[in-house]
């Protein structure tokens, strides 16, 4: 088992969100969805924890947690990782330190999860890494909201897609109900970078198979650049998107409790 290298979260967190406005100050078991995640990353051993908004709203809501820094940033910025990008500027991280974004609506990410993501970075030498989960159904198979990829023999990402990948071409040929004896993976939008990549990540163009997907991290295989995949140590659920994400969220919450 590897050591955890040191690492610090960055928690990117926009006000403005399509299907739930105001997302990171939904409020969780009575506080605000941003406050659980941050709690998260702090209980992950980050050596430092920063809330990346353009809202002066969620730097309150954090205010009162001890260990949590925050960034004011562009209101403009096109994605999360240019919010980040940005934020690593504002806390001045030397290009060779570990970042792992973690959504800010994430409050249910496991600390396991956060420290396999950073030493995925670290054991592997690429300059940036994700996780993984087995997909065990065909509904999730062939949900194009769910991020599929495949791996390479050491581990690194070959592609993600929307799409089922890999196509098995004969099973599917025959039904499409039920999952065939094969192993897929279903993409955990958790990352890590070393700073420095982070900085060239957000000045890369768009390219053509993020813009056909809609799907960042194809950028950076587009450019040639490995992305270390690892398989979640713990289950992850789903992060919050919409108002039934919420409901079956406090539900969760309580159970929790």
């Amino acid at each position: 088992m590897s050591v955890i290298p040191e690492f610090v979260v960055a928690i990117p967190a926009r006000y403005a969100s399509t299907r739930l406005p105001g997302k990171p100050l939904a409020l969780l078991a009575g506080e605000p969805m941003v406050l659980h995640v941050a709690r998260r990353a702090l209980a992950a051993g980050a050596t430092e924890v920063w809330v990346a908004t353009d809202d002066a709203r969620i730097a309150d809501a954090v205010a009162g947690l001890d260990g949590i820094q925050v960034a004011i940033t562009d209101p403009a910025h096109a994605s999360g990782t240019d919010r980040l990008a940005e934020c690593a500027r504002h806390a001045g991280w030397a290009d060779d330190v570990i970042v792992v974004n973690l959504q800010g609506d994430e409050p249910f990410a496991p600390a396991a999860g956060i420290r396999a993501v950073a030493s995925a970075l670290a054991d592997s030498g690429a300059p940036m890494s994700t996780l993984a989960i087995s997909v065990e159904d065909a509904a999730t198979l062939f949900d194009p909201n769910v991020v599929k990829l495949v791996r390479n023999a050491r581990g690194d990402a070959l592609y993600f897609s929307r799409a089922p990948i890999p196509w098995h071409r004969d099973a599917f040929a025959r039904s499409r109900d039920a999952l065939p004896a094969a192993h897929w993976l279903r993409h955990i939008g958790i990352y890590g970078y070393r700073a420095g990549f982070l900085q060239q990540f957000a000045a890369m163009p768009p390219g053509t198979l993020e813009q056909i997907e809609s799907l960042e991290q194809l950028r950076v295989l587009e450019a040639g650049h490995r992305i270390a995949v690892a398989l979640s140590p713990a289950p992850f659920p789903p992060g919050i998107d919409t108002p039934e994400d919420l409901e079956r969220a406090e539900v969760l919450m309580k159970d929790a409790h």
